[in-house]
């Protein structure tokens, strides 16, 4: 009877385990996120859904249609594995347009049982209009016209259009002046406007620069070149231009009387975290402890982020590890981010405090010193108490040193002379499969080839250097030879099939030499612009040739307006 209650209990425990591991996977965490947090009111934002599970349940969109216009959804399963554990999660894209402009919430939306935080996003009113009535244009604009020397310029380009394009090219501007480091700040987007009345399909770049000195940078204006559909007609190549623009270059202030070695690091918030590898209210003396301090800097690269040199402290030994660094982009830019890892070991027992951190950092926004802080914390180390046994005093007597002189049975020496009879034993025995192995008739072998991408870099170098002597016989002789090694099944046969295979710039350059070469009239080619095309070469796939002609990722009209 005992044994039979002792089961039911376990069995019990068993469903109720069953039960409470089945609920915790039941309950989806949500996460809701839009791709950019701040819009114009005539312009649509994407707000993603995503589940940690895959779920069959709907979100409920609803709540959204008060305060925006619902548009286009999509979804997307994901399977992933994780050190051998599989993972699942479901995400719902929507596209919406505010109604109103100002400081907007989206609503937590609903899936299942589980609903999902609010998320802010601010709605700015209109501030670009279309130049007439045109179907496609061009703006450009940067954030700030004074800026300090290593601080964030954001240089943001728009292209609309209202009607399809066919061969589209977005040329960066030409910065000249002042010395600028240059960082694309996140990936290009994509959305809708409505200005006037009229939809347009934006396609939105943004740029980080970093000036490197103070004086004055010149922007020129970004260029657009395309062919337009309209009724049915394909137009001629038409090019669109910006506005140029000119930043003003700060020299670097002055440190704060606090900080006189403070190290320059403009940005437009600095935040200082510390991670630890286990409690560190739980110290043994001697055992090692990890702790990671980060610094993030909104507005700046994780290269330009002053590293935090390790406090010398008593009692406590410390080794710094190699950094890591890495970024991500935010509205304001990006953010660079710094880890710096250090190895603690108590070395005495007792309560230790860590000394606090602080990093001076330049506000660019407020133009003012201020100090990221990480709080003075204590430690407390567990001494470790190991017993030390006392060897016993025994008296000498002349019967124990007459023991000792007679030698043990197995004396060290004994085991160093077997240790190396077994290496003789093993260096015989590889000397003896090498002789084995080896073919006395073998013939020399032959060097082997170069790699392929040897090859190649030598066939591109011979490009470029042809192509900056103006000679054409050579550049197509250059590339063909590269291209057979890109293609040794199917190799181009001139260079107008090789451009069809690779992206522009290159694909231009090489459709101007190939006019030039064999079109019916005369045509000029730029020597110095396709050597600089050789310096970074994109292959299109098969798959993607058919589609290359509307694509400046993705710059293709709203569907309805073409």
């Amino acid at each position: 009877m005992v044994t039979m209650n002792n089961r039911f209990l376990q069995n019990s425990a068993l469903v109720f385990i069953v039960f409470i591991a089945t609920m915790s996977g039941a309950s989806a965490a949500i996460r809701a996120q839009v791709d950019r947090p701040s819009v114009d009111l005539n312009e649509s934002f994407m707000l993603e859904i995503i589940v940690d599970t895959n779920t069959d349940s709907e979100p409920d969109l609803t709540v959204l249609e008060e305060a925006f216009y619902v548009g286009q959804v999509s979804q997307l399963s994901n399977t992933s594995i994780y050190n051998g554990e599989i993972r699942r999660s479901r995400t719902w894209t929507i596209a919406l347009m505010p109604k109103s402009a100002g400081e907007q919430e989206i609503p937590s939306v609903t899936v299942g049982n589980e609903q999902s935080a609010p998320v802010k996003i601010t709605v700015n009113e209109p501030s670009k209009e279309p130049p007439g009535e045109a179907d496609v244009f061009i703006t450009s604009e940067v954030d700030q016209a004074e800026a300090y020397v290593q601080a964030q310029i954001l240089y943001r380009i728009k292209v609309y259009r209202a009607v399809a394009t066919r061969q589209p090219a977005l040329r960066e501007p030409t910065i000249s002046g002042a010395e600028v480091l240059v960082e694309l700040a996140g990936d290009e987007k994509s959305y809708e406007a409505i200005l006037n009345g009229k939809a347009y399909n934006v396609v939105e770049r943004v740029i980080a620069l970093y000036p490197q000195q103070s004086g004055e940078i010149a922007i020129s204006p970004a260029v657009f070149e395309a062919r337009v559909l309209r009724n049915a007609r394909i137009t001629g190549r038409k090019v669109f231009q910006s506005d140029a623009h000119t930043v003003k270059v700060l020299p670097i202030p002055a440190p704060p009387d606090e900080f006189q070695d403070a190290v320059w690091l403009p940005a437009r918030d600095v935040r200082l975290s510390e991670e630890w590898s286990r409690d560190p209210e739980r110290i043994n003396a001697g055992e090692p402890v990890t702790r990671r301090v980060t610094v993030s800097a909104l507005g700046q690269i994780e290269t330009q982020i002053p590293a935090i040199m390790p406090p010398s402290v008593d009692g406590l030994n410390i080794y710094e590890d190699k950094p890591e660094l890495s970024r991500r982009v935010e509205a304001g830019g990006i953010r660079g981010i710094r880890k710096d890892q250090y190895a603690i070991i108590g070395v005495n027992g007792g309560a230790i405090e860590l000394p606090e951190l602080e990093v001076p950092w330049w506000d660019i926004d407020a133009a003012t010193w201020r100090v990221a802080r990480l709080p003075a914390r204590t430690i407390n180390v567990k001494a470790v108490d190991v017993p030390v046994t006392a060897a016993p005093v025994v008296e000498t007597t002349k019967t124990d040193v007459a023991e000792r002189a007679v030698p043990p049975l197995m004396p060290g020496g004994f085991w160093q002379r077997v240790s190396q009879l077994l290496a003789a034993v093993w260096l015989l025995t590889v000397f003896a499969w090498w002789w084995s192995s080896r073919d006395p008739k073998r013939a020399p072998r032959e060097p082997e080839p170069p790699p392929v991408y040897k090859r190649q870099a030598k066939f591109l170098r011979a490009a470029r250097k042809a192509a900056l002597a103006g000679d054409a016989a050579a550049v197509r002789s250059a590339m063909l030879d590269w291209g057979r090694l890109q293609w040794p099944d199917d190799a181009p046969r001139s260079v107008g099939e090789l451009a069809e295979r690779v992206a522009t710039p290159l694909a231009e350059e090489l459709q101007k030499l190939s006019m030039a070469s064999y079109g019916p009239g005369p045509s000029e080619w730029d020597g110095a612009a396709l050597a600089k095309s050789l310096r970074s070469i994109t292959i299109v796939s098969a798959d993607s040739r058919a589609d290359l002609e509307d694509r400046l990722p993705p710059l293709m009209p709203p569907a309805g307006h073409s």
